[in-house]
C-alpha cells in the first residue's frame, strides 16, 4: 500500500525518486554484503567444523608435504608452463603471420588448425602426444615427460595465442605502416621492426591471462604417468590423497595455485588499466 500526504502524492513513489544512483547502488551494496553475512554464519553454525578440519585442514599433513610440494611440485608446473607458453607463443606467431598472408594456402592451412585445436579438449591433445603420436609414427617425443608437456600444452596454447597475435597485428595503425614504407624500409623490416613490436603492448593482457590458464592447465598431465619427480601440483597432490585418505593434500595445492596465479591475475588488471590509460 502507498503512502500518501494531505496533498494526495505518494510519498513512497517521491522517496524512490528522490534516491540518488550513488545511493542506491551503496544500498544494493549493504544487501549484498548482508547476504555473504547470512551465508558464512549458516555455514559456520551449520558445518560440522572438526569433521571439516579432520579431513581437509589436517596440519600434520600439510606440514609433511613441505617443502616437496614447492621445491617439487610446484617447479615442474611452472617448468610445463614455460616452456609451454614459449612453444606456443613462437607456434602462435607464425600462425597469425599465416592468417594474415596474401598466399591463400597459409591462410587456409593457418585458420584450419586454429579452428580444429580450439575446438578440440586439451586432455584429448595431450594424449594424443603421449600416446597416440609415438605409437603410430614409432617414435619417442624427446625430453621425456617435459617434452610431452611441451607440445601438448603448447599445441593448444598456439592455436588461442595465434588469433590473439593477429588481432594485436590488425590494431597497429596503418599509418605507421604506410610512413615505414614509404621510408624505404622493406616489408619485412617493417613488420619485424615496427608492427610486432607495438602488436606485443597492446596483447600483453592477454597474453599474461593465456599464461595463468596454462599454469592451471597443466594439471591435466597426470594422464602422462608422470615420474616421482616429474609431477606436477595436481599429481603430487592426488598422490598424497590416495596414500593418506584425506582431502588435505589437494587444498594445499589449491592454495600454491592461488599463490601462483593470483599475482598474474592482478598483473593483468592493471596492465589493462594502463592500456586504457594510454588510449
Amino acid at each position: 500500500m502507498s503512502v500518501t500526504d494531505d496533498t494526495g502524492s505518494d510519498l513512497s513513489s517521491s522517496a524512490g525518486k528522490g534516491m540518488s544512483p550513488a545511493r542506491k547502488a551503496e544500498l544494493r551494496q549493504y544487501v549484498l554484503y548482508g547476504v555473504l553475512v547470512l551465508i558464512a554464519v549458516g555455514f559456520v553454525l551449520g558445518a560440522d567444523i572438526e569433521a571439516i578440519q579432520k579431513s581437509f585442514l589436517n596440519v600434520e599433513i600439510a606440514a609433511d608435504m613441505f617443502p616437496e610440494v614447492v621445491t617439487q611440485a610446484a617447479k615442474n608446473t611452472l617448468l610445463y608452463t614455460a616452456t609451454s607458453f614459449v612453444f606456443g607463443l613462437a607456434f602462435g606467431l607464425l600462425l597469425a603471420l599465416m592468417r594474415l598472408s596474401s598466399v591463400g594456402p597459409y591462410r587456409w592451412i593457418a585458420r584450419a588448425y586454429i579452428e580444429f585445436f580450439r575446438a578440440l579438449p586439451a586432455l584429448v591433445t595431450i594424449l594424443l602426444i603421449g600416446f597416440a603420436v609415438p605409437i603410430a609414427f614409432d617414435v619417442e617425443i624427446p625430453g621425456g615427460t617435459l617434452g610431452k608437456a611441451t607440445l601438448g600444452l603448447g599445441i593448444v596454447a598456439a592455436a588461442y595465442m595465434a588469433e590473439t597475435i593477429r588481432a594485436g597485428i590488425e590494431a597497429v595503425p596503418k599509418g605507421q605502416v604506410e610512413a615505414a614504407r614509404s621510408l624505404g624500409m622493406s616489408g619485412f623490416w617493417t613488420l619485424t621492426s615496427i608492427v610486432i613490436p607495438q602488436a606485443f603492448r597492446i596483447i600483453i593482457p592477454p597474453l599474461t591471462n593465456e599464461l595463468v590458464l596454462l599454469i592451471k592447465d597443466t594439471s591435466l598431465l597426470f594422464v602422462l604417468g608422470t615420474t616421482p619427480g616429474s609431477k606436477e601440483l595436481l599429481k603430487f597432490g592426488r598422490d598424497l590423497q590416495n596414500t593418506t585418505f584425506n582431502g588435505t593434500p589437494l587444498i594445499v595445492v589449491a592454495v600454491v595455485y592461488v599463490a601462483i596465479t593470483l599475482p598474474l591475475t592482478f598483473l593483468v588488471a592493471q596492465l589493462e588499466k594502463r592500456n586504457k590509460a594510454a588510449l
